[in-house]
């Protein structure tokens, strides 16, 4: 059951992230997935005036929709976004499975922004099943691309992890942690103990990878369980539902007292059957969700609050 507010006390206040891109799909899977600057921009700004406190980004090639993490290519879009919202920007560190550590984390240590993903394992990462629903490509590189992670490893070892950790330790950036299994939270509580992640920690759980935890409410009673355990009130949870199931663990996530994350990143779909026109579409549907519960959703100074960021003003874009 939700924590409804007593009389007299406030709601709680639920964290909307959106993820308006990522590098999971490609082009041809939906003519409403942002690639260029000013799409990723625009996506961005409709989503925080939707209701996301946050906004997980990351850039593209603007011709062929490949996943771009050159720093270079986030320099029409973080300030596009900035100028015209107050929304918390999160940049990825985990960029795309093609890609090296060093590359991938070029943008978070250049831009210092107040928050950055940091993924928690090495993985197997398969999109190789979304081929069976494609009857054609836009761009040569897409087939090889999801047919290359049945032989991919999305490799994130504690060196890396701690490598990331160490380079932005005097950025300020906060982290959204991204745990895919059970595991993975061991990990975090690992560099937790070590100081090198420091609490209150942002743990995103992901349901619904193949090669991760699935998507059954068992699975996400289970990591919830073992995050209270191991971080006890030090953290604030939020979960991922890939693909189908993004509506169902966020519901399940709201209802156990956590945030919500959304985006074409992770699911190209509003409700079953009907494809998602925008980003916004989703984060005003996960709103509609929370309030109708009688809960509020937060405001990115909230959310800053929440999670203890930086700011705006201390960021390098």
């Amino acid at each position: 059951m939700t924590d409804s507010p007593k009389p007299g006390r406030s709601p709680r206040k639920v964290i909307i992230t959106c993820a308006v891109t990522g590098s999971i799909h490609t082009p041809s899977m939906s003519p409403h997935l942002p690639v260029t600057p000013e799409q990723i921009s625009d996506a961005a700004i409709g989503a925080a005036e939707a209701g996301a406190a946050i906004i997980h980004l990351h850039a593209r090639n603007p011709v062929t929709g490949v996943p771009d993490q050159s720093v270079e290519a986030y320099t029409n879009i973080l300030p596009v976004i900035k100028q015209r919202t107050d929304a918390v920007l999160n940049i990825t560190t985990g960029g795309s499975t093609t890609m090296t550590t060093e590359e991938r984390l070029a943008p978070a240590l250049t831009y210092r922004p107040e928050v950055a993903s940091l993924n928690m394992g090495s993985m197997n990462f398969g999109l190789f099943p979304m081929l069976a629903r494609m009857t054609g490509f836009k761009h040569d590189w897409e087939r090889d691309y999801l047919e290359g992670s049945k032989h991919r490893i999305f490799k994130n070892t504690f060196e890396d992890i701690e490598m990331i950790l160490t380079r932005c330790a005097d950025n300020g950036t906060r982290f959204e942690v991204e745990c895919y299994d059970i595991g993975h939270l061991y990990t975090c509580a690992h560099f937790a103990d070590r100081g090198l992640i420091k609490p209150p920690f942002f743990i995103q759980s992901v349901f619904g990878i193949l090669g991760g935890i699935g998507q059954h409410p068992e699975d996400v009673m289970h990591m919830k369980r073992t995050a209270d355990r191991l971080f006890g009130d030090d953290y604030q949870w939020s979960v991922i539902g890939a693909g189908k199931g993004q509506t169902q663990i966020a519901l399940q996530s709201v209802m156990l007292g956590g945030n919500v994350r959304v985006g074409l990143e992770d699911s190209l779909w509003l409700r079953k059957g009907r494809m998602a026109e925008s980003n916004a579409e989703q984060v005003a549907a996960a709103r509609r969700m929370i309030e109708d519960l009688g809960l509020e959703v937060a405001t990115p100074d909230e959310a800053r609050e929440m999670l203890k960021l930086k700011g705006g003003h201390d960021v390098n874009f």
